[in-house]
Parts: C-alpha cells; structure tokens; sequence
C-alpha cells in the first residue's frame, strides 16, 4: 500500500505544485484572516493533491506510452512512469479522492459545482485517447486556460473579490509560455512516439523565440498596469537567459536529464518566492 501512496503522490508531481498553489492564493492577498477559515485551508489542500493528482494522473494514462521515452519522467519534480498494472488502481484512486473532496467542498460552498464539473470537463477534453486536445496543436494550449479555473474555485470558495482584468490576461500569458516550455522538454519523447504539438510543429527554437516574446509581454504587462518592477525585472532576466539559452548555450539540443532536474529545482525556488512576493505586495489584486 505505501508504495501505491507514493506512485500517487508521484503521479501528481510535487514539483509543479506551485502553480496551483500560486493561483489559489491569489484572490487572497494580504487578508491573512482567510488563515482561520477551514474553507481556506480545504480548498489549499485540494487544489495541491486531489487537483494535481487528477489533472497529471489523466494525463500520465493517456502518455504512458509516451512517457516511457521521456528522461525527465519518474521524479516526484516531473512526474511518474505509469504501466498497465497501475492503470486500476489510479483510475479508482483519482475518483475515490474527487468524489471525496467533492462532496466536502460542495457542503461548504454549493456553489463550486460547477466550476468543479468545468475543472473535468476541460481534463477529460484535452486527454481523450484518440480526440484529445493534447495532440492537436495549437488547440492543445488552450487547456493550460483550465488552470484559471482555479481562481474562480478560490473566489467563491474564500469568498473573495474579483480580480481585474489585466491579471487574468497576464495569467493568461504566463500559463501559455509555462505549457510550451513543457513542450520544448518533451520534444524528443513527443517526436519519437508521433506526438504532435505545437513545439514539434514550429521547432524548438521558434518556439523558444515564441516564449520569449510571451515573457517580455508578461513583463511590460506588469509594469505598465501595476507598476510591478520587482515580478517586471525577474522576467526580463527570464528573457536575457531564453535568448542566451537559444542563441548560444542549447539552440535547438535536447536538455539532459540533469538540466531537467536544476530546471525544476530553479522553477520551484521561483515559484515559491513569487508567491510570497505577489501575496504580501497584493500588486495584481
């Protein structure tokens, strides 16, 4: 059993749990009172296990193939190697573990059930096995929208005002250059099994100079409508380091295993600051 646990938690790689998490705080920006709300605290703990396990385990059952070429897979930073014997368990584990927060979430807040049927629906579109969004550029990038599902889960969850338009187009932004720089890492893996997506349509580097001109909209974005220099200057650092990474460094190589794994350390300890950062500062609320 301990070893099913930890295919779970693998499945619903911890390391990309700040984007979830990211997106769930910030509706609740500088108001620690929402701290001693337990709705606070359920809907923390979905959007970070039942949520993630739900959106990567769909996803990992639709790829196994796929992912068995995949060197960044079979980390608890990028996620696990599934095989048909674990198909069973997982498909009964994710339902057993949404019909139980479900039914938790829905008793405090009626409300979320619709936002938590789109939350499926969008999993189910992009991952069905031969009509899949997932292999259908660039259709595919729109299901990274579906992770905005969790601001309005967070707002009537918490109770919270709405967020202006500019951050929800910023977040917008962020969430398409975030799933082509997956794209840019499962290139080979996608390429070797017939995958298409947007990032074996154009290349890697014409979708590297995609992300970079993302980014530096992302950037001026956040100057210009927030005044955010400190988020503003960090993506123009991110920018100096993807021309550096296209021009010079990789250009078009595969990344090893090894560089996947500092990737991911470096997204975390970001991710995390910018966290901290956006909530205290409460600028993109």
């Amino acid at each position: 059993m301990l070893k099913k646990l930890l295919l779970s938690l693998k499945v619903s790689r911890p390391g990309l749990w700040f984007q979830t998490l990211w997106l769930y705080l910030l509706p609740t920006a500088q108001n620690p009172s929402y701290f001693e709300n337990y709705n606070f605290w359920l809907g923390l703990v979905y959007v970070l296990f039942p949520l993630n396990f739900l959106v990567y385990g769909l996803n990992d059952l639709a790829d196994w193939k796929i992912d068995q070429y995949n060197p960044r897979k079979n980390s608890y930073l990028f996620g696990a190697k599934i095989q048909p014997p674990d198909f069973k368990f997982l498909i009964w584990a994710m339902a057993l573990t949404q019909i139980f927060f479900w039914i938790l979430l829905l008793l405090r807040q009626e409300n979320l059930w619709h936002v938590l049927i789109a939350i499926l629906i969008v999993n189910v579109l992009y991952n069905l096995p031969k009509w899949g969004l997932r292999a259908r550029p660039p259709f595919e990038l729109f299901n990274q929208l579906g992770y905005l599902l969790v601001l309005p889960f967070s707002i009537l969850l918490n109770q919270t005002a709405l967020l202006p338009w500019p951050t929800i187009l910023y977040l917008v932004l962020f969430c398409t250059h975030a799933h082509l720089m997956g794209e840019i890492m499962d290139v080979a893996s996608d390429k070797c099994a017939g995958r298409k997506t947007s990032a074996v349509f154009l290349g890697i580097k014409t979708t590297k100079f995609t992300i970079i001109i993302l980014v530096a909209l992302e950037s001026f974005w956040l100057w210009h409508f927030f005044k955010e220099t400190v988020l503003s200057l960090f993506l123009l650092l991110g920018v100096v380091w993807l021309l550096l990474d296209v021009l010079v460094l990789y250009q078009d190589r595969n990344y090893t295993r090894k560089e996947f794994n500092l990737l991911g350390y470096g997204l975390n300890i970001s991710g995390y600051a910018s966290i901290v950062w956006v909530w205290l500062s409460g600028k993109l609320n």
